[in-house]
């Protein structure tokens, strides 16, 4: 057999292979049905009426509750960045005190047992959204309740 047949060969192998591995991974429904279900949650938990409050200690303290689940902890974290997910400015170099709430509050999602990791990223990308100067100080809190896990 040539050599110049066998490299179109494999090269056309490369490309087939790669094509498959593309349309196994994309899905075009996958945000809508993300924002979807988002919604279809908080309205569960609206509609059960377990859940109507907005204070920000009763909000930590269903993040820190062993016994809240998925649904709750993502009304609860929405709730906080709807609400109250602004912290104030920097004090020179120093975070604002306030801010050593939002470190718990990561730290305790990323070890809780019912979290996922969509809940992690989506809290973790909306509050660097809304607070873009503690970005350094939001990815060390991240970093050490990821590795707080003991994975």
């Amino acid at each position: 057999m040539e050599p110049e047949l066998i490299v179109k060969s494999i090269m056309g192998l490369i490309a087939l292979l790669a094509l498959l591995i593309f349309l196994l991974f994309y899905n075009p429904n996958k945000s809508k049905k993300k924002a979807l279900s988002h919604v279809k949650h908080v309205e569960e938990i609206k509609s059960s009426k377990e859940v109507e409050e907005t204070n920000f200690k009763v909000l930590i303290a269903m993040v820190k509750s062993k016994k809240s689940d998925a649904k709750k902890l993502e009304y609860a974290l929405g709730m906080i960045l709807k609400h109250h997910g602004k912290v104030h400015k920097k004090m020179g170099l120093r975070p604002h005190p306030e801010f050593m709430i939002y470190e718990d509050i990561i730290f305790t999602l990323c070890r809780h047992p019912h979290t996922n990791k969509d809940l992690i990223i989506d809290f973790d990308r909306e509050l660097l959204k809304l607070n873009p100067e503690y970005k350094q100080e939001i990815n060390d809190a991240m970093t050490k309740g990821l590795n707080s896990r003991g994975i």
